[in-house]
């Protein structure tokens, strides 16, 4: 019963308490860049979830049957780019054959997963806190279930911004950079659940 209570704190922690974009501020190139359209951020936001909980079971068990067995953990880093970036290549392929339309919709920010610092963040977090496979997976599901809540209510509200009068020097970046702000902001609020 310890386990699964846990797992859940782990859950509620990682996707609002200490949400990767809000308040780690790691992912924000992807979180910027793919949020024009609530459609392309959840299909960014699936493509995460995947590779965040992946890279974690994998960059999981290789740190616990090789690095750290073979006491080589100064390798971590430039193992766990490489297991993100062969995971980005697979999610790739994939997409391209099974979903050509999300495919062309993600264009230039798919390979942008590679060298997004969340995932690399989360699977060093998960060396740091000691966790174990299991534990490092739910740990990166919910840190990528809390990037595509936190992609997927940007891309809502910048969709809806479009329609509206916004001075003419806060258009574009601007009043999306304030926004995330505001975002942040409310998303502290979460912080006394835990």
């Amino acid at each position: 019963m310890r386990n699964v209570t846990e797992l859940l704190v782990i859950l509620v922690s990682s996707s609002l308490v200490s949400n990767v974009v809000l308040s780690q501020f790691l992912g924000l190139c992807p979180f910027l860049g793919v949020s024009r359209k609530v459609k392309t951020a959840g299909g960014m936001g699936v493509a995460v979830i995947f590779v965040i909980t992946l890279a974690s079971a994998v960059a999981g068990v290789i740190n616990k049957y090789v690095l750290i067995r073979f006491n080589i953990q100064y390798l971590d880093t430039i193992v766990f780019i490489l297991v993100i970036a062969a995971l980005v290549q697979f999610v790739e392929m994939f997409l391209k054959k099974a979903m050509p339309s999300l495919y062309e919709a993600l264009g230039v920010y798919l390979p942008l997963i590679t060298t997004n610092c969340a995932v690399l963040g989360v699977a060093i977090s998960n060396e740091q806190a000691e966790y174990g496979i299991l534990t490092g997976m739910v740990n990166g599901f919910a840190t990528a279930v809390g990037f595509t809540i936190a992609i997927v209510i940007l891309a809502g509200i910048r969709e809806k911004i479009e329609y509206n009068d916004v001075p003419e020097s806060f258009r574009g970046m601007p009043i999306v950079l304030l926004t995330a702000g505001l975002m942040a902001i409310a998303f502290v609020g979460f912080s006394g659940l835990l």
